[in-house]
């Protein structure tokens, strides 16, 4: 049923004006995906202003994190839900470029974050790549480099196990299913540089966590961590 109301919805859509994806109103000519009234009532977190918010506190005793923060709280059934769903399961791959860029221009102007040298985001493996068509995390660094005039560096680590989805795992089998399966292919181009890593949703930060340690083995890296959604309460 799920497959056909998903096929229903992608031939209304060739028919239909462009509607947001949240609160279902038409759009405005100058708006994308998102209507500017959903946009401002975003359930920001506002972490970026904040030192030692609970996302950079998920990290703490666990791996060495400079800055970490997430732009807005992710709930299961609120209508921001549908961001990340349309973005990693319905092919809007655009739209992580669109909320980066919004997520950038609020965090681009905070000491946390004007001082990153590249941005990294958190690879899938090349099968679920490839099934999915692209790497929506990427997109989201785009969106975010667009604003913060740095780099992407999104060949350099990569994903060399494949594991099973993280959904219904505890804190520790999250962490065994990451494990030592992230790698630097290059890490001399990453010496000496301040590191943000991007990612969709940060929930208990196992696979953050595990990126995070495989670009600190390098010399003089430094890990900063910035996600568009976090489901911490």
């Amino acid at each position: 049923m799920e497959t056909l109301n998903n096929y229903l919805f992608d031939f209304l859509s060739l028919f239909i004006p462009e509607i947001c994806i949240t609160c279902e109103d038409k759009l405005l000519a100058s708006e994308n995906y998102i209507c500017l009234k959903c946009l401002y009532d975003l359930p920001r977190t506002n972490f970026h202003k904040i030192e030692g918010n609970p996302v950079e506190q998920l990290f703490w005793g666990r791996v060495k994190i400079e800055k970490a923060t997430s732009w807005f709280y992710f709930r299961k059934g609120s209508r921001y839900q549908s961001l990340i769903h349309f973005l990693k399961y319905r092919g809007l791959k655009e739209l992580g470029e669109v909320l980066g860029e919004s997520f950038a221009s609020e965090i681009s102007n905070s000491n946390y974050f004007n001082l990153i040298d590249v941005i990294v985001p958190v690879p899938l493996h090349k099968k679920k790549k490839k099934k999915r068509g692209y790497n929506q995390s990427e997109w989201i660094a785009k969106g975010m480099a667009n604003i913060l005039n740095v780099p992407v560096s999104s060949e350099n680590l990569v994903r060399v196990k494949y594991t099973k989805t993280q959904t219904r795992k505890t804190r520790f089998e999250r962490w065994e299913n990451v494990e030592d399966i992230f790698q630097v292919l290059d890490p001399g181009s990453l010496e000496g540089k301040h590191i943000l890593l991007v990612d969709d949703v940060v929930t208990t930060g196992s696979t953050l966590e595990a990126c995070a340690f495989s670009l600190l083995k390098h010399k003089n890296t430094k890990v900063s961590i910035a996600t568009l959604a976090s489901s911490i309460i």
